[in-house]
């Protein structure tokens, strides 16, 4: 083998150029040719390389110049494909479509009849041409002369004898007995008369009989003499009549090649196979009309079993992507692309399906767009991440505003399946935007897909915002009037529970859930008390682990520490004690001014840090602190008055781009999501919280070095006990904006109240404003 490849290519180095590399030899009876696999240097796609050595074959070179001249002119879609040819003295090369020799195929006898019948019909065809169009004789019918090509198509070959009727210097006369195993397959005219008798009787009578030896030996597995021809038993029964007929001893009465074609086209014939009429209508199945490309999509369905694989691939598909895409195939011609495309590999797959996919991403119809995402399972792996970031999902989000709920509701179910090969930067962006809206969708069922949705793709979220991202959408699920999407928030709660902190499901996520256990359906109810179980159990598990306090030991008062302000005991357990206690601490560390109120004209009065500022009567009058008694403190905030707080998280962005984060998802949020507006939609308010009312700001000096005068308080509220009017600790002085708490109003509708000035050296003191709920506790007290 090694001595047959260098011989080779030393032939080629003395010769023509041949911009072919030779490969492994193939085995090839009955032939004057060696057949070798090949690959074209300039490219190196695959071929296969015919070799004829001169100088061992010299008596049989006539017929091999002959098939090399045929094949240069004859050109059919059922004849070897013929690349480049090299001639010398020494040798001749023919490259042509990688082939291989149908031999192998009968001798293992690994061919269905269906694949059989198939290729006897291209055959037919072929020999149709050559002896009714050509009026030539082919003389070499035998599987030695026939292949398949890549396609899995049988391609005719050998045509060292094809000779025309018409040439005075016709080939099969002189050379006939020079082809290999002749006298196997001749014809008994020949055998009786010599090959000169073929001038004589019709030109397709020669080939007809080789023809039905071929039937014969395609069907049994091999062919030795022609005693075996009279065995029908393997031939289908359908053929057997005009198998019979192209046997004839008789040449004159011999059925031609082309007659038997014809009855087998007939209806009911042998050739009418659903996979021979798909081969015949494939190569106009855009201009067809849609009854009849239904009617071949479903025989090609019911043939594809029986279809060489690579039929479907070189053949078949791409006839089914330009239906597609420009023959009006739609979306049942696109399902059986990606059936066959399922038997491609990634290469094949890359240059063939994905240019034609990413094409139909930015077709409008609807149809092609359902389509495409039914079928993006199947298309995902072999997509590159780059090309779906940048080509796919821009024409994808389409239909997220689409006015067709179908397109909407597909495009949400997509996500699933596109989410894995998309950057955290669109994930956590745009397609949480596009998903906030869905959310919020006039279809039900929109709005319980994209709940599910969420919860699926949690984890692909960023780990920053996905907490109030989840808790914000989910929360707005549960309050759907739509059953089943607030049994899709709760079954979302429980898949996502280890997503969120332990501070988190006790604060944010019970207190959504815990609505649930009473709804009006049993569905709800049921899941509502398995999510709550899961997160309670939880929070137990995580409240195991937390200390029993995190107060300061009693006893490190007495070891040194600091002691307690007011002259409290430090192992005062009562309420009152450690409020007080409470109360001080927070109020000696605050620094800075505190500014005037705008009814001081900017005044300043100094006076003793004990004594609470004057209050001053205003024409204005009071802020009521609820409209009815027993109404929250939060009810008197005004919506004009809540400061916009921005989050520089994803989250925050989320929230702009869907256009009102909270409206979107539901308006879930609290005090740690700094998001008040949230807070007033939902009329959600803590009593404990002190109202957010602007209070007057004044300025006052103090000289205490820093500590308090507890006891220039305590003879105050001595004296203010004497009286109606109850008086405040330093620091907690309302202004003239709000009613004290326990007050009574003037009767002239002032609010101001009976102050009560203790003197005291003064000493100017910066103490800045007090924050809400400091202010909020002091009202309360």
């Amino acid at each position: 083998m090694d001595f047959l490849k260098s011989a080779v290519a030393s032939a080629i180095s003395k010769g023509p150029a041949f911009g072919y590399t030779f490969g492994d030899r193939v085995d090839l009876n009955d032939s004057i040719w060696t057949l070798h696999n090949g690959t074209k240097r300039e490219d190196g796609s695959r071929c296969s390389i015919f070799s004829f050595d001169v100088t061992a074959n010299r008596s049989r070179l006539p017929l091999a110049r002959n098939a090399l001249r045929k094949l240069r002119t004859l050109r059919h879609p059922g004849a070897v494909k013929v690349l480049d040819t090299v001639e010398t003295e020494t040798y001749i090369y023919i490259a042509t479509e990688r082939l291989d020799p149908l031999s192998w195929h009968v001798k293992r006898n690994s061919l269905t009849e269906e694949t059989t019948k198939w290729g006897l019909h291209n055959i037919a065809k072929t020999l149709k041409f050559i002896n009714a169009d050509a009026s030539s004789i082919h003389g070499c019918i035998r599987p030695a002369s026939i292949f398949f090509s890549e396609s899995g198509e049988w391609k005719l070959g050998g045509f060292d004898a094809l000779s025309s009727v018409k040439e005075d210097d016709s080939m099969l006369p002189t050379y006939g007995n020079l082809i290999p195993a002749a006298g196997r397959y001749m014809a008994p005219e020949i055998s009786k008369a010599g090959w000169e008798v073929i001038k004589q009787n019709p030109t397709h009578a020669v080939d007809a009989y080789n023809y039905g030896i071929l039937i014969f030996e395609v069907f049994n597995g091999g062919y030795t003499s022609s005693e075996q021809l009279g065995q029908m038993k393997n031939i289908p029964p359908s053929m057997h009549q005009s198998y019979k007929r192209l046997l004839n001893p008789n040449p004159k009465s011999r059925m031609g090649v082309g007659q038997f074609l014809d009855q087998g086209k007939r209806i009911g014939g042998f050739f009418q196979t659903p996979l021979i009429q798909v081969t015949d209508d494939i190569e106009n199945l855009g201009l067809k009309a849609e009854d009849e490309r239904n009617e071949l999509l479903g025989k090609l369905d019911a043939v594809a079993d029986d279809f060489p694989a690579d039929f479907f691939k070189m053949k078949v598909l791409p006839e089914l992507l330009k239906s597609v895409e420009f023959g009006g195939g739609g979306a049942k011609v696109f399902s059986t692309v990606m059936q066959i495309g399922q038997k491609l590999s990634d290469d094949e797959y890359e240059t063939q399906i994905i240019p034609v996919v990413v094409r139909l991403f930015a077709n409008p119809d609807r149809g092609i767009r359902v389509c495409l995402l039914d079928n993006l399972p199947l298309m995902i792996d072999h997509l590159p991440q780059k090309l779906v970031n940048d080509k796919i999902f821009p024409q994808l989000v389409t239909g997220f505003t689409d006015i067709a709920p179908v397109v909407r509701e597909q495009t949400v179910k997509a996500v699933l399946t596109i989410v894995p090969k998309l950057s955290d930067r669109i994930v956590n962006g745009e397609l949480l935007r596009h998903l906030a809206k869905t959310a919020n969708d006039e279809q039900p069922g929109i709005r319980t897909n994209t709940t599910i949705c969420l919860g699926k793709i949690a984890r692909n979220l960023g780990v920053n915002s996905r907490a109030k991202v989840l808790a914000a959408a989910f929360s707005r699920s549960l309050r759907d009037p739509f059953v089943h999407a607030r049994n899709a928030a709760l079954l979302a709660l429980s898949a996502t529970a280890d997503l969120f902190s332990e501070d988190d499901c006790a604060t944010k996520l019970l207190p959504i859930m815990c609505p649930a256990l009473v709804d009006k359906e049993k569905l709800i109810r049921d899941q509502a008390q398995k999510s709550v179980d899961i997160y309670i159990a939880r929070i137990r598990k995580f409240a195991a682990t937390m200390p029993d306090t995190v107060l300061p030991s009693p006893g490190l008062a007495t070891s040194g520490g600091p002691s307690p302000r007011m002259g409290t005991p430090a192992n005062d357990t009562s309420w009152a004690g450690w409020a007080i206690s409470s109360f001080t601490n927070k109020l000696a560390s605050t620094s800075g001014q505190m500014q005037a109120d705008s009814a001081t004209n900017g005044a300043t009065d100094q006076r003793s840090s004990s004594v609470p500022p004057p209050t001053t009567t205003t024409s204005k009058p009071p802020v009521p602190l609820a409209s009815k008694p027993g109404m929250p403190l939060h009810s008197a905030k005004s919506a004009a008055n809540v400061p916009t707080i921005t989050s520089p998280d994803s989250a925050a962005a989320f929230v702009d781009e869907a256009e009102d984060f909270n409206n979107d998802w539901g308006g879930f949020a609290d005090a740690d999501d700094e998001n008040p507006k949230a807070a007033d939609e939902e009329k959600e308010v803590d009593s404990w919280g002190a109202p957010s009312v602007p209070k007057p700001r004044t300025t006052t000096s103090y000289d205490d070095k820093g500590e308090p005068d507890f006891a220039g308080w305590l003879a105050a509220q001595s004296i203010a006990k004497k009286t109606t009017t109850s008086l405040l600790p330093k620091g907690l002085t309302k202004s003239t904006a709000r009613p004290v708490i326990g007050g009574r109003a003037s009767t002239t509708g002032s609010t101001a109240r009976k102050v009560i000035i203790l003197p005291k050296k003064e000493v100017k003191k910066d103490i800045p404003k007090a924050d809400e709920e400091e202010d909020g506790w002091g009202d309360a007290w």
